[in-house]
């Protein structure tokens, strides 16, 4: 929907796409700040008991996705922060129709939340999902740029998705630097193993509730 002001919109018409388009670094840069500060918002929840941070987070993110969505993402707060951390950024476009049937997702979540949280006042196993689900969301978005909810959209619509990040629609086979040799699998599980290896030599040792540096250093020189 496009009003003739262009107020209400989604995506913009850039030459050389056929369909409108969005800055797939600034959604980046968005998810990023999302990811960040409703991660600390659940652990404050998780360890201390205290939900006003992530109730707040809540409210948030669901007002910056009705204004994607429904209004026009240039005038979201989160994005246009997005935008002066990367405007010196070359701009890498995405497809738009993907990305809002993506924040048609994150408006679904957030608005669950603001129910169940924030209106209710309650916790359960359900809200526990569905924050585990918006943070691998925003992580995969912001860590590497793979947004789960465009992959979804192929699901729903006939029609493919056009002008993924990283060409992940267009391109057929891998190039000879994207490919993984049995070696490197093989480092793979080595980290596995070096990890398992540690937890069975030094998990009590780990476990120890660490002491402070000064304390050690007297400790020391009292000996």
């Amino acid at each position: 929907m496009k009003t003739k002001n262009g107020v209400i919109q989604f995506g913009e018409k850039v030459e050389g796409y056929n369909i409108p388009v969005l800055n797939e670094r600034e959604i980046r840069a968005a998810a990023g700040i999302l990811f960040l500060f409703m991660f600390i918002s659940i652990m404050v929840a998780i360890f201390t008991g205290n939900f006003l941070m992530l109730k707040y987070m809540i409210t948030i993110f669901l007002a910056d996705m009705i204004i994607r969505v429904f209004v026009n993402p240039k005038f979201s707060p989160l994005l246009i922060i997005g935008r002066l951390m990367v405007n010196k950024q070359v701009p890498l476009y995405v497809g738009a129709p993907q990305k809002k049937f993506a924040w048609i997702i994150g408006i679904t979540l957030s608005s669950i939340m603001l129910l169940l949280i924030v209106i209710a006042n309650s916790f359960s196993p359900i809200t526990g999902i569905i924050c585990l689900i918006c943070l691998i969301f925003l992580f995969f978005e912001t860590a590497f740029n793979i947004c789960i909810g465009c992959k979804l959209y192929g699901l729903f619509y006939k029609e493919k998705a056009q002008y993924c990040p990283g060409e992940i629609c267009d391109v057929a086979s891998r190039q000879d630097v994207q490919k993984t040799s049995k070696v490197q699998i093989i480092i793979i599980f080595g980290l596995i193993a070096y990890v398992v290896l540690m937890v069975f030599l030094f998990n009590d040792y780990f476990s120890e509730t660490p002491k402070e540096l000064w304390e050690i250093i007297g400790t020391a020189k009292n000996k």
